[in-house]
């Protein structure tokens, strides 16, 4: 099966979620704006393809079948890719795992463009300011420690006890955490054990070691999700 992504190019944003997966399983995708450019996102999200049109990137084609939504799409590719165990009970707990991630990126974002996304960071820095801050001191390790605890409580080395799409998700929070807010995530560090281990793993796996040594892995930078201001950080 070969698959193709959608999404902006330039930034590693949501998609790189996914692209995390394919990469980790070896499997067969076209990075399709890579190839014609982000026009070729629009017809889909004009709704000129059968089924139900996408908001917004990521969004996977597979034959016919458009998936969308970062959780939802790790929750079709995880059975082919194997990276999900066999268990219905399990993949609903993946797909939980997931959405929680989801919400916590949300919020990441929310707190360098606490007032809309169309505005640029610096129309919105007074605000941005406050944010970041609340995020900070509150939010960040309330996140974090109930990912860690979660983690602990499956036993400390994956999320679902084997290698899944959960534990890649993770290794793309944390390493985007450490880019977007190294200070913060210092004085979390000695708190997270088990989640920094985790991502160190993920990191050190075949397929992804190659993959972020390769061209294709898109650096951090402030047009993405994970963006770095250092006056956000404190």
């Amino acid at each position: 099966m070969r698959y193709q992504l959608y999404y902006w190019t330039g930034i590693p944003g949501r998609g790189e979620f996914v692209r995390l997966a394919l990469e980790d399983a070896g499997a067969e995708y076209t990075d399709v704006a890579r190839v014609e450019g982000d026009r070729a996102l629009q017809p889909f999200l004009d709704g000129k393809h059968a089924g139900a049109p996408p908001f917004a990137p990521p969004f996977l084609k597979v034959g016919r079948t458009v998936i969308a939504q970062v959780a939802n799409i790790l929750h079709y590719l995880g059975p082919p890719l194997a990276l999900v165990p066999k268990s219905p009970a399990r993949r609903r707990q993946a797909l939980q795992w997931q959405l929680t991630v989801a919400d916590a990126v949300a919020e990441i974002h929310d707190s360098h463009h606490p007032i809309a996304g169309s505005l640029y960071y610096e129309e919105q820095r007074k605000e941005a300011l406050r944010r970041a801050d609340i995020f900070r001191r509150q939010r960040l390790p309330q996140w974090l420690g109930h990912f860690e605890r979660a983690l602990v409580a499956s036993g400390g080395r994956h999320a679902l006890g084997q290698h899944s799409y959960v534990d890649l998700s993770l290794f793309q929070l944390m390493r985007g955490l450490e880019y977007a807010y190294p200070l913060a995530m210092k004085k979390q560090a000695r708190r997270l054990g088990h989640l920094r281990a985790l991502a160190d793993q993920v990191q050190q796996r075949a397929n992804v070691a190659r993959y972020l040594a390769s061209p294709r892995r898109l650096p951090f930078n402030t047009k993405g999700i994970f963006r770095h201001y250092p006056e956000l950080d404190g």
